[in-house]
């Protein structure tokens, strides 16, 4: 096996020992390879292989998501890079990590709730989305550093005029009822917290991160594979341990993101008649394709929804839903 990437990483334990170990890239014959060896002495290692086959970026993708779990235990690399990607965050960026990473580690549960509470509340009354009240990370910021002006909110990433004037004084009702022992500006957050605690806590994200982005490729690559074997909604849904709904979802979204789906879509279409795949397409050129249940009640009434299935009917409007807007691409790129 030829060696394309080798790393020497070393990690301290609580009484100042050394421990040692190496993160490797190796290809052979077109199979790619990555692992982890642990150093226990001169001569002895205990290895570990993430990853053997014969895609780069399925490779990267596994490989990301191990080192970062091992970084986040405390390894630090010899070399810089180890993630092969663009690393980093100087500046105002990092410092914005930090006021997220003290949040993390210093939580408010019981400010927190409070502020969920309201949250709800506010959404049902004025019949909107929670996330579009605030955040989860918004509340976590609020609930720890307790701002208790409207200068002090303003501080805090998220909070811009326009939230300032339509909820800072029902939060700021919450959070000045609440005892606090760190003050604003918040400048004392970077000097307060370890560079090494900082480091472990931005490696766990990455962790995170480098975990869905291996699940979204892993998913991709089943359905797409599944499609090329000519296999069905419902048995790729299985092999990837989807629902049909979720499997639609997905769809979409590969469909977003540039993947031919219409192999799928005609299998998944085949026992829809042409005339009702074209009153379908005739209701989506009359009244667009944002909606769905204005489609739904033009094409199939509630009466017949209901006896089809809604959960098939939606499945349907939404498969061609793909091609309508494949065709409204094209004819734009036609004018």
């Amino acid at each position: 096996m030829e060696i394309v990437f080798l790393n020497r990483l070393s990690k301290r334990n609580e009484h100042g020992d050394e421990s040692f170990a190496q993160v490797w890239i190796g290809q052979h014959e077109g199979i790619w390879s990555a692992g982890w060896s642990t150093h226990h002495g001169l001569d002895e290692s205990t290895d570990d292989l993430w990853y053997e086959g014969s895609l780069w970026q399925e490779l990267l993708h596994v490989y990301r998501h191990e080192l970062a779990l091992k970084m986040a235990e405390g390894y630090r690399p010899l070399i810089h890079g180890v993630f092969h990607e663009q690393e980093g965050a100087a500046g105002r960026g990092q410092s914005l990590q930090k006021l997220y990473c003290y949040c993390d580690l210093f939580p408010r549960d019981d400010v927190y709730e409070q502020l969920t509470m309201w949250r709800r509340q506010k959404a049902a009354a004025e019949r909107k989305a929670p996330y579009f009240i605030a955040t989860n990370r918004l509340l976590r910021l609020i609930s720890v550093y307790l701002p208790h002006t409207e200068e002090e909110l303003l501080e805090l990433p998220g909070v811009g005029q326009g939230k300032m004037s339509q909820y800072g004084k029902e939060l700021l009702a919450i959070t000045t009822q609440n005892d606090r022992t760190t003050s604003f500006p918040l400048n004392w957050v970077t000097e307060t917290l370890e560079e090494e605690v900082f480091l472990s806590w931005m490696y766990k994200q990455k962790q995170n991160q480098y975990r869905q982005e291996l699940n979204k490729f892993s998913l991709t690559k089943t359905i797409i594979e599944g499609i090329s074997d000519g296999l069905s909604l419902e048995h790729i849904g299985m092999k990837a341990g989807l629902h049909r709904r979720e499997m639609i979802e997905a769809v979409e979204h590969l469909d977003r993101d540039g993947f031919d789906m219409e192999k799928l879509i005609r299998k998944e279409l085949v026992n829809v008649s042409e005339e009702e795949q074209a009153a379908i397409w005739s209701a989506y050129e009359e009244l667009g394709d944002t909606l769905l249940k204005p489609v739904m009640l033009q094409v199939y009434g509630e009466e017949k929804a209901a006896e089809t299935g809604l959960d098939q009917v939606y499945e349907r409007l939404r498969l061609i839903r793909i091609r309508f807007r494949h065709q409204g691409t094209a004819d734009r790129h036609v004018g």
